[in-house]
């Protein structure tokens, strides 16, 4: 990202587009691991609060606002990997 600007320009968010995207479809596949102690509908609700969060998360243009989300999704997925559920989606 650009440094010293505070707003995200279309080639920042062009440019994390990527990883965003592998952060979700990530998260999503780690809300079916056999490991958390989810049933169906608590499994689609999960799911479906997931993509809320993204899709708020979509509109944002602050650079530290960004990082900011990134590093919480990148926490969130760490947590559901080792089969805990993370408190930014209970």
């Amino acid at each position: 990202m650009a440094r010293g600007l505070i707003w995200a320009t279309a080639e920042d968010l062009a440019n994390n587009r990527a990883k965003v995207l592998s952060l979700y479809r990530s998260i999503l596949r780690s809300i079916n691991s056999p490991k958390l102690p989810l049933n169906l509908a608590a499994r689609l609700a999960k799911k479906a609060e997931v993509r809320t969060i993204f899709m708020y998360a979509s509109e944002e243009r602050s650079l530290h606002n960004i990082d900011d989300l990134m590093d919480s999704a990148e926490y969130s997925l760490s947590l559901l990997q080792k089969g805990e559920i993370p408190k930014i989606i209970q």
